[in-house]
């Protein structure tokens, strides 16, 4: 394994494309955070985007069907599970929980019924996400390899945290937004309906937790498998914590993720066991959660809820 600028390149290229749909929900939950969602049912959400996205691509062979189906599955299933959490007062865990244990069966089952397939779901018919063209670059051997294989949809969600920044720390709809996680009830004094921007925070992350599950389903690869999402949204709740629900800090905390995930690719069967390698991300996503809670502590903060 030769470390030269080539090999860097492809590293921090798989990076970029592994960290993405981390990135996406997180963002979603980020928004979950500003409005004192405790909102566990991303990987459930992400899973349905996953699933729905590869059903409208496999019927319709459309790319924007198969990102609208995917996106509309998720928000539906986190509109529910958002009429639970503020409606209904319903334990926050137990409604997140629940969503996941619920689609990870759904998916499971629907894959059987509309494909007739166990465990993994491919067909020749199926259509990728478009990748951007970076033929331009092409004399530049490091960039080229740097930016090649992205889709839009990688470099949209770097762009829409941006965007997020913006729009909860420079309008007032944002400052709305956040004064629902410092005081609900002072919010609602002065006009602030805060179970609608609530809800709307949780349907929110369901739309982009449902293009973070088109992008696993239909970026890299293009299949379903089942639990495709394997944990990556509650490591997205993690970046979500880690950068203290701030778009930017999300970016950071999600790109660390996304390492974590390449270095694991990278080192499989090379040093140590396969299995071991697998749970890299896992045990990442753990100690940099007790590193930030100690700081935290250490500061006289309060622990990070995820």
């Amino acid at each position: 394994m030769a470390l030269d600028i080539e090999f860097i390149a492809h590293i921090l290229n798989s990076t970029f494309r592994l960290m993405t749909p981390i990135l996406l929900v997180a963002l979603g939950s980020a928004v979950c955070n500003r409005v004192f969602i405790f909102n566990i049912g991303l990987e459930g959400m992400m899973l349905t985007g996953a699933f729905f996205a590869i059903v409208a691509n496999y019927y319709t062979g459309s790319v924007l069907i198969s990102l609208l189906a995917a996106m509309g599955s998720a928000m539906f299933v986190s509109w529910i599970a958002g009429i639970f959490m503020v409606k209904f007062k319903g334990a926050m865990l137990v409604v997140g929980i629940s969503v996941n244990v619920l689609m990870l069966g759904a998916t499971t089952f629907l894959m059987q019924l509309f494909f007739g397939v166990k465990g993994a779901f491919v067909h020749k018919d199926l259509v990728s996400l478009p990748k951007v063209n970076v033929e331009f670059l092409k004399g530049t051997k490091f960039f080229y390899t740097l930016f090649g294989s992205l889709t839009y949809l990688d470099y949209f969600a770097v762009i829409l945290a941006i965007i997020l920044y913006f729009y909860m720390f420079k309008t007032v709809s944002g400052f709305r937004l956040r004064s629902i996680g410092i005081n609900k009830e002072a919010a609602n004094s002065i006009g602030v309906d805060g179970d609608k921007i609530q809800i709307g925070a949780i349907v929110f992350s369901g739309l982009l937790s449902g293009l973070g599950g088109a992008l696993l389903s239909m970026g890299a690869v293009t299949m379903f498998v089942q639990n495709i999402t394997s944990g990556r949204g509650f490591m997205a709740m993690a970046a979500g914590s880690l950068g203290s629900a701030h778009p930017i800090g999300v970016v950071f905390a999600s790109t660390f993720f996304g390492l974590a995930q390449t270095l694991s690719n990278v080192l499989d069967n090379q040093f140590l066991s396969s299995e071991l390698m697998i749970a890299t991300p896992y045990v990442a996503t753990i100690v940099a959660l007790a590193i930030f809670n100690y700081s935290k502590i250490k500061k006289g903060g309060k622990i990070t809820n995820i």
